[in-house]
């Protein structure tokens, strides 16, 4: 199988007279509870991160491994994130374009060019206004997108261990704030706690 060249995107950038190109993507889209994360990253040209994939493709300690090598090999990397109010008061697609771009704004290098994952770059109430470049699987595809969604996943699941901590009667701890079968065990037992989206519970 031929190897994926993880640097096609940021090279075709670099041509067409970009400088600072990132790669951002999110996480979170799905969960009942928890906000949404996005994260955007600037790598140096080619750097050799080991391992680099779509966040999804590996384990946990696997993210974890990687996410410190990313913060310390990226010219610039930021994470943000949408609370699951302005998720309810909005949509789920707003909220998730205007965490990345959130993300984008809050490079100490700022971005001139965003390579984003996803087909998507705009919701009802807002979306991506950096000059960008949607990439379907993004986050296979571009090394850049790939640590943004590992910097997305690993920031968000660690929110989700601290909430853990403090609503234990939901076990965040398994599940993340994803619909398992426990989860909404939980929830029928417990109802919804101030960190559950409102607007994804409307089958309980």
């Amino acid at each position: 199988m031929e190897e994926i060249d993880l640097w096609q995107y940021e090279r075709q950038a670099l041509g067409e007279g970009h400088v600072h190109i990132c790669g951002c993507d999110e996480a979170g889209a799905g969960p009942l509870a928890g906000p949404v994360y996005a994260a955007a990253v600037i790598l140096p040209m080619g750097a050799d991160i080991p391992g680099l994939n779509d966040s999804k493709k590996l384990t946990e300690k696997r993210r974890e491994a990687l996410f410190p090598v990313i913060q310390t090999t990226a010219l610039a990397w930021s994470v943000a994130s949408i609370s699951p109010q302005e998720i309810d008061e909005t949509d789920i697609l707003t909220a998730r374009m205007r965490c990345m771009q959130l993300a984008i704004d809050g490079l100490s290098l700022p971005a001139d060019f965003a390579l984003v994952d996803g087909n998507r770059d705009h919701g009802r109430g807002g979306g991506v206004t950096t000059p960008h470049r949607c990439i379907v699987k993004g986050d296979s595809l571009s090394a850049s997108v790939a640590a943004a969604s590992i910097l997305a996943k690993v920031s968000r699941d660690h929110f989700m261990l601290e909430m853990a901590k403090e609503y234990p009667q939901y076990a965040f701890e398994r599940h993340k704030g994803y619909g398992t079968k426990l989860h909404y065990e939980r929830l029928r037992e417990y109802g919804p706690s101030p960190i559950h989206r409102r607007s994804f519970l409307k089958n309980l």
